[in-house]
């Protein structure tokens, strides 16, 4: 299953809200050397029940607008 991810790093709490067509997460950490791309990860799989390593992030490393598959 893949879904379209909006991100917004330095966030005040780590959050994950779904909106129509996309889940738009709030993360803490910062947009540096991946961190903010594991904590979002890490988001995700909290809020959908699955484990972090059935997460993998497809597109957009290095965007705000990225794509995840999960893989069940």
């Amino acid at each position: 299953m893949k879904i379209n991810i909006k991100v917004v790093p330095n966030a005040r709490k780590n959050t994950v809200k779904e909106e129509p067509g996309l889940l738009k997460v709030y993360t803490t950490a910062p947009a540096l050397e991946g961190k903010a791309n594991k904590a979002v990860l890490n988001a995700v799989a909290e809020h959908l029940g699955v484990k972090a390593a059935h997460v993998a992030m497809i597109k957009g490393l290095k965007s705000r607008n990225k794509v995840i598959m999960i893989k069940v």
